[in-house]
């Protein structure tokens, strides 16, 4: 038995445990991420620091260093697309955290380069390909592998101009329709069974929170028009192709999305349409639009401001009669619809709730509305 010194020396030079990554090849179907336990998944994290890995690679060139994370990020079935059957795994999180650590000060050549590694390393390209053109639904899993791999690596860790830079390098690739597509599967509605509701979207209202994202990357986009080859009709094409697809949307669900987005992109896309001679598809959205402002408890004065915005686009008085006598006619002829529903015996208690709602909604908004003109003078 040796002296106390000894054996601390011995203890001293005894190599700690290997911690090494079982390659696909090797390892059996259960050896995944998502079995382990969340403190050890993290402590595993911890030894692929971004930072250290940062420090570590500093003066490698910055294909050198997406090859060396390519060699072992390529080990970890959580970190590549379909390869991961768990739906709480942190592998496209930590991910996204790991790049957002290693990449941050990059210039933007490099970034470019990021994204073209990433596109190679998970075959981004050829997937979002069968997602988008695809009957919506039928690859639920792929749809939503794509959502979280593109939300959790590239899009959420990052701020606004950032997020900005990484999505349109995914929808840059696309036609314009498929970057409709391509943005519901990113920010759409889920169900509660985390699939797309392609088919809710279309068949009934959806609840403020629901459209919340899809909403705010509009306003993304749409504030940043200044870059190259995207322009107000790239975003006013990209929206009505959303609307529409698979089908029309129900159309209190375009009105709140609508209004979501704010007067300015509201605004924009409705004056537009109305100045391309579709008066009555315009009048129709905002009978709706006031109905889910009185529905939602929204002010309706930022209603009353836009229709007025609207109206005062047109080139003369004539004109503006014009779409106020539409308007008009087409809340008498909504109101007429859900009343005349109503009295057959369709016994929906949402549409006497609505009827009740829309002939409240438009007796604040005309109140509103004279009242403006009414200052004005």
């Amino acid at each position: 038995m040796g002296t106390p010194t000894a054996q601390r020396s011995r203890r001293a030079r005894r190599p700690y445990p290997v911690r090494t990554v079982t390659t696909r090849s090797q390892c059996r179907p259960s050896v995944r991420f998502e079995r382990l336990p969340a403190e050890v998944f993290h402590m595993i994290l911890d030894r692929l620091s971004g930072l250290l890995f940062k420090r570590c690679t500093l003066l490698l060139p910055t294909k050198d260093r997406l090859k060396f994370i390519s060699s072992m990020f390529s080990q970890i079935p959580c970190f590549k697309l379909e390869e991961c059957t768990a739906a709480e795994c942190l592998g496209f999180y930590s991910y996204g955290v790991f790049l957002k650590t290693m990449i941050s000060g990059w210039d933007e050549v490099e970034w470019h380069r990021v994204f073209n590694f990433l596109c190679s390393f998970t075959n981004l390209l050829p997937k979002i390909k069968m997602a988008v053109t695809g009957k919506p639904g039928v690859r639920w899993y792929l749809e939503l592998q794509l959502r979280l791999f593109c939300r959790q690596v590239l899009l959420d860790p990052w701020s606004s101009k950032d997020t900005l830079f990484w999505l349109t390098r995914i929808l840059k690739p696309w036609p314009v329709v498929l970057q409709a597509r391509l943005l519901f599967i990113l920010y759409g509605p889920v169900l509660p069974d985390s699939t797309l509701a392609w088919q809710g979207i279309v068949e009934r209202e959806m609840s403020h929170s629901a459209l919340w994202n899809l909403a705010r990357v509009i306003v993304l986009l749409y504030s940043n028009l200044d870059l190259k080859d995207w322009t107000t009709d790239t975003m006013q094409t990209i929206l009505e192709e959303l609307i529409v697809f698979p089908e029309v949307w129900h159309m209190k669900n375009v009105a709140r999305l609508l209004m979501l987005c704010g007067n300015t992109v509201c605004y924009s896309f409705l004056a537009k349409k109305a100045h391309n001679g579709q008066l009555r598809q315009v009048s129709r959205l905002i009978v709706h639009i006031i109905l889910v402002c009185e529905k939602d408890g929204d002010c309706m004065n930022s209603v009353v401001e836009m229709v007025h915005q609207v109206c005062q686009s047109f080139n003369n008085t004539s004109e503006r009669f014009a779409f106020i006598q539409r308007l008009e006619d087409m809340f008498s002829k909504v109101t007429m619809e859900v009343y005349e529903f109503v009295t057959a015996g369709n016994h929906h208690e949402d549409m006497g709730q609505t009827l009740w709602s829309l002939v409240e909604s438009s007796a604040h908004f005309h109140a509103k509305f004279l009242h403006m003109f009414l200052k004005n003078e």
